[in-house]
């Protein structure tokens, strides 16, 4: 592992040291599983990458995502970190779409250029899938909530893009700044379901420019708190159209997280429910922050 290159972003942020930190390491094509789970837990992000070639397959680059516990199919915020840092330190020339070879498929992120510099990053990700729904009584003694908090006009329901999280509607912004997990009861419930990770929303907002206010936990995975999320926001945005949440079948929002954890983060999302399908995109910028070599 000695001489790997690597490079510190912060994703979903509008200024540095905001938005969700990645890093990605390049030339990892020699590394085994366990040399990259190591790596991970020694950058301890939330998520950490591996580009494991700087030459196309299939038309897009081999990657693999870490947590620091466990390999991850796919992440929504390591995708547009990733693709920065190959358009930015591999590719080396404006082109308008990097796609990314995931566990989950390939995955292709659009690039949109201000002064010929990478300004905001999209991905389409996969259609959404919807499973299970669950009582408000059951989420929220989890969540340290009362029943009164839950928007019981919409359903507590698993929905998955790639890496499934269950959605969970509040009303209010108190409430939403007031949740905390309670461990002993989410690693209960978590024992009996898929989606082990928990996405909560309201449509009150820290900032009047931005539609919808997000808070993430992911214990699970070894993250209480993450400060952006791509994958569970591409959930959401195919759970908003589902079920109507704003009256209309596609939509168009500034999606804020990572307030409360001193991580401001600004997510971008677009769905659109037709008969066939519903296509969801989630997009932002993309910061380097530093880089560097393991020695």
């Amino acid at each position: 592992m000695s001489c790997l290159s690597f490079y510190i972003v912060d994703v979903f942020a509008e200024t540095k040291y905001a938005g969700n930190q990645l890093a990605v390491f390049t030339g990892a094509e020699a590394l085994s599983a366990v040399e990259m789970q190591q790596l991970a837990k020694e950058m301890n992000y939330s998520e950490t990458t591996f580009i494991l070639s700087s030459e196309l397959r299939s038309n897009g680059y081999d990657v693999r995502i870490f947590t620091p516990n466990q390999e991850l199919p796919f992440a929504g915020h390591p995708t547009l970190g990733t693709a920065f840092i190959l358009q930015q330190e591999i590719v080396q020339k404006p082109v308008e779409t990097i796609a990314l070879n995931l566990k989950v498929g390939q995955i292709p992120v659009s690039i949109l250029y201000k002064n010929e510099l990478a300004d905001v990053l999209w991905m389409e990700q996969r259609s959404p899938v919807f499973a299970d729904v669950f009582a408000a009584e059951t989420i929220a003694p989890i969540l340290n909530l009362a029943l009164t908090d839950i928007d019981t006009r919409f359903p507590i329901q698993a929905v998955s893009t790639g890496v499934p999280f269950i959605i969970v509607p509040l009303k209010t912004h108190q409430a939403l700044k007031q949740a905390r997990i309670n461990k002993d009861r989410y690693f209960a419930f978590i024992e009996h379901t898929q989606a082990k990770e928990i996405l909560v929303f309201c449509p009150e907002t820290y900032s009047p420019d931005n539609h919808l206010s997000v808070r993430v936990f992911a214990d699970s995975l070894g993250i209480p708190e993450d400060p952006a999320t791509g994958s569970a926001n591409g959930c959401l945005a195919g759970y908003l159209v589902q079920h109507s949440y704003l009256g209309q079948p596609s939509i168009d929002l500034r999606v804020e997280q990572g307030y409360e954890i001193g991580r401001p983060s600004l997510l971008l999302l677009k769905a659109t429910k037709t008969a066939a399908q519903i296509q969801v995109s989630v997009g932002g910028r993309v910061i380097l922050v530093a880089r560097g070599k393991f020695v």
